[in-house]
């Protein structure tokens, strides 16, 4: 059933006044600071592509805070954050509109001198492949160098010596030893670890990482994670973790935006997506995990698959692959509140009943 007072939206999917922080007031007029990144309405179009690929994302993040961005590969969720880091291939990308104040700046308004002194140095990010983000040219320890060398007024020698201490950080064996070797030298582990004492190496008061747990073991992920969680609470840096597994989401968020088809569809406390999912896309992704207890059932599925970019279905992006779509959904339905803190983009919500099960999509 429809919730009450829902009424088709006629703009974007979410704006300045919906997600996350909707209705809250953040300033010092609140008594608390001022979010450390706060994302406004960050709309971004593709050449070609009659909709655009990320669309209206907003939301906020204050310091030592981790917030999760989860959904299916294509989803948007990496472009969002080469877009704060001013790295988006432009062309054939472009930002249509949007704001991303970071520490109090606008990042979009920065000249291009004064954003690559903020990348690396008060923000930096983790990318998803070490293996092609690391210069197989050049040593561990010279890369780690150069980036202290570009934000510091220090000499080789210090940038060394600061690029050894954070080897060592990173809880990398022999780490002296890893210092002059190359990344085709080091474990994939060890590369990622490479990876986050290079954009650890400032300091940085945000760090973005982008699947830094992709095509890493098990055991090796659990430390990744726990090296992050633990840096996070020593330094008091904030972390954006982008990522389809819900695994980690559980682990490591404070909060988390869902995100499908360049916008996002769900927001809110880890514990408020994980015990009360409201959109029916939250509730597919979570269906198909498998339970590590109990007994063996069929996981659920979602039919279909990720729109592209050049085919975007109108109104409701995960209409094509709901089961609970209806009329309604011809139009984008706005990211609303449910509960204080719980916002979601669904003609539905509150939905009263959980995603059929796969015995009861077939039948």
């Amino acid at each position: 059933m429809t919730a009450p007072g829902r009424e088709p939206a006629a703009g974007p999917a979410t704006g300045p006044a919906t997600g996350p922080t909707a209705g809250k007031t953040t300033g010092k007029t609140a008594g608390r600071p001022a979010p450390l990144l706060e994302v406004t309405d960050l709309t971004i179009r593709l050449d070609g592509a009659p909709e655009p690929i990320v669309d209206g994302v907003s939301f906020s993040l204050n310091a030592g805070e981790t917030l999760c961005i989860v959904g299916e590969s294509g989803c948007g969720k990496s472009l969002t954050a080469l877009a704060l880091m001013g790295l988006m291939a432009s062309p054939p990308l472009r930002r249509a509109r949007g704001r991303a104040a970071f520490q109090g700046e606008d990042l979009f308004a920065m000249s291009a001198p004064a954003l690559r002194r903020t990348r690396g140095g008060r923000m930096a990010m983790i990318f998803q492949e070490p293996m092609t983000s690391l210069n197989p040219a050049l040593r561990i320890g010279e890369q780690i160098a150069e980036a202290v060398r570009a934000h510091a007024a220090v000499g080789a020698e210090a940038a060394r010596a600061r690029a050894l201490a954070m080897l060592e950080r990173v809880r990398i064996p022999a780490a002296g030893k890893r210092l002059d070797e190359y990344p085709h030298q080091l474990s994939g582990g060890m590369r990622q670890r490479a990876m986050i004492a290079m954009a650890l190496a400032n300091d940085p008061a945000l760090l973005i990482a982008d699947e830094p747990t992709t095509a890493i073991d098990a055991t090796i992920q659990a430390q990744i994670l726990g090296l992050m969680r633990a840096l996070g609470q020593e330094t008091g840096a904030a972390l954006v973790l982008i990522t389809h597994d819900l695994g980690v989401v559980a682990e490591m968020a404070d909060r988390v935006a869902v995100m499908y088809a360049g916008r996002i569809v769900e927001s809110g406390t880890a514990t408020q997506i994980f015990e009360d999912p409201q959109h029916p896309y939250t509730l597919g992704l979570m269906g198909s995990m498998p339970a590590l207890a109990g007994p063996r059932e069929r996981l659920v599925t979602i039919p279909g698959t990720v729109p592209p970019p050049q085919a975007m279905p109108p109104g409701c992006r995960f209409a094509p692959r709901c089961p609970f779509a209806g009329p309604e959904c011809a139009a984008a339905p706005a990211l609303a509140e449910v509960a204080p803190g719980h916002a979601v983009a669904c003609w539905r919500a509150p939905l009263e009943r959980a995603m059929p099960s796969p015995e009861a999509r077939i039948a």
